[in-house]
This record gives structure tokens, C-alpha cells and sequence, in this order.
């Protein structure tokens, strides 16, 4: 089974862009989108032969994510939930259109939940940034609730998306300008995903390549030339409870020929899982 996820950034100027026949040709069986930045119609409809399942952002043109699976694949969405508000309180505005679970059936009769995950991007010395660390909180409780569940005979778990946070300097271009300086490379952001390694979770594009790989990336400023001169980051992930992690076979970054047949600023990460071992 191939899952995807990509930060489409605006899923319509996306369409306009390509991401259409980039879709036809990859057809995932399981697609997860973030940056949406649509309403459920619209963005469904720019899927086709996808069931597609949108969460928009309660602020219009902000966030949003999805999770589509294909047609005819033999995989069915039982129940979709969203959010990572507490029981009995309402997320603010700025978190909505961040985080969709889905539980999936699988062709076999297994159980997966899969999540959508756009966490905020964060601006040091403003209020950006304790929105970011605010939300991180509440992602850390329902990671561990999931783990938890996974652990104890429950459903399997993967959580994918545009996290807006790098690892370490593997995982960016230019790491001693950046570092502690710039949103997504502060320790403090850092600690976060590293929690949910140390409780067990696995970053599965890093479990494939190895501890020692620089990258590869999944995002390029739109700015200058750092698509041309490969200087990105590492911000999208696939990160999965461990028994899933072990059926993880192979991934790829669907990196654009070249800047100008980009569809996005990011890059679609793909990870292929035996999911009948």
C-alpha cells in the first residue's frame, strides 16, 4: 500500500499548476493533504476518483487538510474525527483545519488510523509562536493516546503532514544560520517530535535512509534559488507506531524536474508498506 502526504499549498492554484496529472500518474491508495485552503467541495471536487474527506479551516484561506483514499482500492474510511481540542472544549480559530484522523479497513480486514497533520509554522518573537507551541501541546497528548491505543492491541497508527519543525542538521540546508534563530529549528519546537520518538513513535522516512543521510527535503522557499541550489528542509514526515514502521519498504520524494513544473512549494512524500506481512 502507498500512502502520501504533500502540503498542496492552496489546492486549487495546485490543480492549475499540475497536481492533477501528478495524481493521475502516482495514485496512491491513501492520499493525505494539508494547506488545502478550500472548502470541502471545492477540494473534493479536485480529486477525482478520490473519496475525500476535508476539514477547512475555520478562518477562510488558512490550513486545512484531507484525507482522500482511491476509488475501487478496497480501502474504506469507517469514521473520521477532528481536532486535538480537549473533551468538552472547542479549539481555537487558528488550530481548526490542522489535524484529521481517519480510521481506515484495509483490503485484508485490517484497521489503520491515519492523520492529517499541518502544524502551525510559528514566527519567533510574536504571538505565532505560542499558538504553535500552545497546539503542540495538545498534538503531544493525542499522539501518545494513539500510541498508547496501538500499544495495548489496538489499531496501528500514522500521523503525516507538514509538521513545520526540522529534527537536526540533517534535516535542512543551511542549520547554524537557522538554528534557534528561525521558527521550526528552535530546540524548544524540536523537543516536541523528539518526545514522540522517545515514547516510540517512528520517523519512517529517516528509519529508510538512516541516521547519517542529509535529507533528502520536502521543502523549498519560493524564494532565490534555493529550489535550484537543493536548499530545503525536512518538514513533512510519515511517523508511524512501530509495528507499522517495520512494514515500511520504501519511500520517495516526488522532487519536481525542475522550478518551474513545481505544483507546490513542497514535495509529495511517499511511503510504500506491506501491510499483508
Amino acid at each position: 500500500m502507498r500512502i502520501v502526504t504533500v502540503n498542496v499549498n492552496g489546492i486549487r492554484a495546485a490543480a492549475r499548476k499540475g497536481m492533477g496529472q501528478w495524481l493521475e500518474q502516482s495514485a496512491p491508495q491513501v492520499l493525505l493533504l494539508q494547506e488545502v485552503r478550500a472548502d470541502s467541495e471545492i477540494a473534493a471536487g479536485l480529486l477525482p476518483g478520490y473519496e475525500a474527506h476535508v476539514l477547512p479551516c475555520r478562518i477562510k484561506g488558512r490550513a486545512g487538510v484531507a484525507v482522500a483514499v482511491r476509488e475501487g482500492s478496497g480501502v474504506q474510511v469507517a469514521q473520521v474525527r477532528d481536532g486535538v481540542a480537549r473533551p468538552g472544549t472547542l479549539e481555537p480559530d487558528v488550530d481548526s483545519g490542522r489535524w484529521l484522523e481517519a480510521d481506515l479497513v484495509l483490503p485484508a480486514g485490517q484497521q489503520l488510523t491515519v492523520v492529517s497533520a499541518y502544524i502551525h509554522s510559528g514566527e519567533v518573537g510574536t504571538p505565532k509562536m505560542e499558538q504553535k507551541y500552545a497546539h503542540l501541546e495538545l498534538v503531544d497528548e493525542r499522539m501518545s493516546q494513539l500510541f498508547e491505543r496501538a500499544a495495548a492491541g489496538g489499531p496501528q497508527a500514522l500521523m503525516a503532514g507538514d509538521l513545520n519543525v526540522v529534527r537536526s542538521e540533517k534535516d535542512i540546508k543551511n542549520w547554524k544560520p537557522n538554528h534557534n534563530k528561525t521558527a521550526g529549528v528552535l530546540d524548544e519546537e524540536i523537543a516536541h517530535l523528539e518526545g514522540w520518538f522517545s515514547q516510540g513513535w517512528v520517523d519512517v522516512q529517516r528509519q529508510l535512509t538512516g541516521p547519517d543521510a542529509q535529507g533528502p527535503y520536502t521543502w523549498w522557499s519560493q524564494r532565490g534559488k534555493a529550489f535550484d541550489n537543493n536548499t530545503g528542509w525536512r518538514i513533512d514526515y510519515q511517523v508511524a507506531t512501530p509495528a507499522l514502521a517495520g512494514q515500511a519498504q520504501d519511500f520517495s520524494i516526488g522532487r519536481a524536474p525542475s522550478y518551474a513544473e513545481r505544483w507546490s512549494d513542497h514535495a509529495p512524500l511517499e511511503v510504500s508498506y506491506d501491510l499483508e506481512s
